[in-house]
Formats: C-alpha cells, structure tokens, sequence
C-alpha cells in the first residue's frame, strides 16, 4: 500500500507566508520551518548549557521542522485575522487540529504515534517537553522578527506595524524565557547585515 505523508509534507514549499503583506522576496513555509527548527536547537543548546535544563534541542528542532506542517491543508491564516476574536481563534484551532489529523491519517499505522507526538502536544507531557515547545513556539517568533528585519532593510515598510507587534511579544518572552533573551541580545543584531559585514 502507498501513503502519501511525506509527498504531502515536500509541499511546504508551495504555501508562502504573509499573504496579506506586501514582500521584497517571498518567503515559504519550509523556509520559516527550517529557520524555526535552527533557532529553536539554539534556545534549547542555551538553557541546556547556561541555565543546566534537561531539553531535546534535536527533538526541538524536529518540532520546529514540522510545527506548521497543518498549514498544507489550511494554507497560511495571516495572524490579525486568526487573533481577531477569541470565536475565530477556536474555531482556527479546532480546523489545525483536523488538519494534523488528515495528515497522520496519511502515515502508516504503525508510523502514527510517533508523528502523533511531534504534531501535537501530549496530555501527560512532562515540565521539560512542556518548557521545550514554548522555545519552539518562541523561535517562531523569533523568525517572524527576523522576516520583518529583512523586509525592513531592503526598504519595505509594509513589515513596521507587524515588527512592532512581534518585538513586543517577545520582550515578554525574554521576560520569562532567558534563553530567548539570550538569543535577542547575541544573535538577533548582526541580521540583515551584508555578507561582507557578516565576514568581517
């Protein structure tokens, strides 16, 4: 028998993100999704090294690879519309949820379970699985900033009420999540620098 999980999971480069923005380069989600899964390794490696956690940083970046992996079927829901109202956050919730769950119908019976717990947050998920997805969750963040530092740099103001918004979601988390402040502080200002100054 044929299943068609990963054929359906390759078209993540198809889904571009920002629909409702105006973009100097487009961006896809297996773009984001590989940043995501690379910055969220690094918050993990920080709390893992400075701050003695016990976190997965290769289960985090495996996380990070397929946390929006449900916007293949529903496509990129632009965050105003989908934070609009608490009615329309469910009801979003609830379509991602039959979303990854179309998907791990396309595994394998014997594959499910383990997709099933990169997918989806277990019930009975321990203090350092619960504190692990909220660095995946914060390198989503940390990804969109970066976006918006990009558009901003190659003079694109439609990113400046959204930067706005993302920076100040993630003062609060550098507020609770040292490690994500960590990340702010050493590895956020050298983004958008040429590659020459990148060398320097």
């Amino acid at each position: 028998m044929e299943y068609n999980f990963f054929a359906t999971i390759s078209r993540m480069k198809y889904i571009e993100r920002w629909a409702l923005m105006r973009n100097s380069r487009s961006e896809n989600l297996s773009e984001h999704s590989l940043e995501v899964a690379m910055i969220a390794h690094a918050l993990c490696t920080i709390g893992n090294v400075r701050y003695n956690r016990n976190l997965d940083a290769s289960r985090a970046a495996l996380i990070g690879l397929y946390h929006d992996a449900s916007e293949i079927i529903t496509g990129d829901m632009p965050t105003p519309v989908k934070y609009v109202n608490e009615h329309l956050k469910d009801a979003y919730k609830e379509v991602e949820r039959m979303a990854e769950f179309k998907l791990l119908e396309r595994l394998p019976s014997d594959l499910r379970a383990e997709y099933e717990s990169i997918l989806k947050k277990s019930a009975d998920a321990d203090e350092n699985e619960l504190y692990m997805r909220r660095l995946v969750k914060a390198a989503d963040k940390l990804s969109a900033y970066i976006k918006c530092i990009e558009e901003e740099n190659s003079g694109n103001r439609e990113f400046r009420t959204a930067k706005d918004t993302i920076s100040a979601a993630l003062d609060t988390l550098a507020s609770e999540l040292p490690e994500v402040e960590d990340f702010m502080k050493e590895f956020l200002p050298p983004y958008g620098r040429t590659l020459d100054e990148l060398s320097k």
